[in-house]
């Protein structure tokens, strides 16, 4: 048996533990993909490359991030998880479609929430995109945006309440706590 390199240490201490809950979290999560062998490995892959670079610092963390985002690129680019349906199947989606109303409203909150993320300053604006939209980490935002965990951490408590500042001064969180005081 050839002897080990620090690489092949380093993945069985830190990366190997970590498996079977990679393994579980994708079947629960990606059930329709077929094939999570390859999804691993992928995952697998681009962690030792982290490590080789020297940017990986929590790697759990950076597995179920990183498999997650491979996943979701396998449902974008294969379509994975559509199924043919038939009408027995179609019949309870039917049943939920909601109407009008509910459609609108969801459309004012969604854009009421663009609007509000859009009117943050640029760096702000792009941290809270990359953990909202991207659902990256902070040690992944900071790596991203080349800042510092802790600039980043400040710029989502920023944009956070700057939102909520939005939302109340255009009168969207009447009623909300219930503990709106009257100014």
């Amino acid at each position: 048996m050839p002897p080990q390199t620090e690489e092949s240490r380093w993945f069985s201490a830190q990366v190997a533990q970590h498996d079977s809950a990679l393994r579980a979290y994708l079947t629960k999560r990606f059930p329709s993909l077929p094939d999570h062998d390859d999804l691993v490995q992928e995952t697998y892959l681009r962690t030792v490359r982290a490590w080789k670079s020297g940017r990986l610092t929590h790697v759990r963390g950076f597995l179920f991030t990183a498999a997650r985002n491979i996943a979701i690129d396998l449902v974008r680019g294969r379509g994975a998880g559509h199924e043919n349906l038939t009408d027995e199947k179609l019949m309870p989606l039917l049943d939920e479609v909601p109407g009008v109303p509910e459609v609108l409203d969801e459309r004012q909150r969604q854009q009421a929430l663009i609007d509000a993320v859009g009117s943050l300053p640029p760096q702000c604006r792009r941290v809270m995109i990359c953990r909202h939209v991207d659902g990256l980490s902070y040690q992944e935002i900071a790596l991203r945006l080349g800042l510092s965990p802790q600039t980043v951490k400040g710029h989502l408590v920023k944009g956070v309440r700057d939102c909520i500042g939005y939302f109340d001064a255009h009168g969207m969180l009447e009623g909300v706590t219930g503990e709106r005081s009257e100014a």
